[in-house]
């Protein structure tokens, strides 16, 4: 994917994301952010947009104080907080359409250009919050039943996804996802033929293309659904699995992206 490719993912995701909040209403639980409701989301997204927005429109040389986060994530009231959300990601859209393709500015995860390093992450963080959002409507009374079920990830944005999941957050040398003997968990996209193989150290994490045949565990599926599985919004039913299913387990409780 390119860099108009994920701007356009990030313009649609945030537009959908905002549809869900109002029919979920803002006091509706998010099930796949345990601690949060609608507003909590549409607070950390609104500021995370704003975050994004002030990176590539100032060509910022470094990450953002924690004075500057204040007031980025400052929201407003509740009778407001869709606007607000909407306003920042309006905002963070135009930036990016806007943005000269040689600028330069702070990122924290390897990327071709800081341009397309935005435009990819802010579409797969709105894009995963996007999910959280319509799973809110599961408990929201009326629009539920028309409106709980997420709307599916395209194939290739799922790919995609993956592919930073893996190669940029999970291979950073800080993280909770060790063990100690080491372990592999074998991922294989079956519609799109896409594979990896984790491999999990005492200490730091390798990523590998293609199958294992040897690992742990395997688990294959649609490529959007095992976006979700990895990002922990998904349970595990419906998948081909073969090996340790505990690695599962400790994906979920180890393999979480707080920021």
């Amino acid at each position: 994917m390119n860099v108009a490719d994920h701007i356009d993912v990030l313009e649609r995701e945030g537009e959908r994301l905002a549809e869900a909040a109002s029919l979920a209403g803002l006091g509706a639980p998010t099930p796949t952010c345990p601690e949060w409701q609608v507003r909590d989301l549409l607070a950390h997204l609104g500021g995370v947009h704003r975050w994004a927005t002030f990176h590539v429109a100032t060509a910022s040389s470094g990450p953002t104080s924690e004075e500057q986060e204040a007031v980025l994530f400052s929201c407003p009231p509740d009778d407001s907080l869709l606007e607000w959300f909407r306003a920042g990601h309006g905002a963070l859209v135009q930036t990016l359409r806007n943005a000269d393709p040689a600028m330069s500015c702070w990122t924290f995860l390897p990327a071709p250009s800081p341009l397309a390093f935005w435009a990819r992450r802010q579409a797969h963080e709105t894009a995963i919050h996007r999910v959280d959002a319509e799973l809110a409507l599961s408990g929201s009374g009326q629009e539920a039943a028309q409106h709980g079920t997420p709307t599916p990830i395209g194939r290739e944005l799922a790919v995609d996804g993956i592919d930073e999941l893996l190669n940029g957050f999970l291979v950073r040398r800080r993280g909770r996802l060790v063990a100690n003997p080491p372990r592999t968990i074998a991922l294989h996209a079956l519609d799109s033929g896409d594979a990896w193989t984790v491999l999990i150290e005492s200490d730091h994490r390798v990523v590998e293309s293609g199958l294992r045949e040897e690992a742990d565990c395997q688990v294959a599926g649609p490529a959007s659904e095992l976006y979700l599985l990895l990002w922990n919004r998904r349970a595990i039913d419906g998948f081909i699995m073969t090996g340790d299913a505990g690695m599962l387990d400790l994906w979920r409780e180890r393999a979480r992206i707080t920021w």
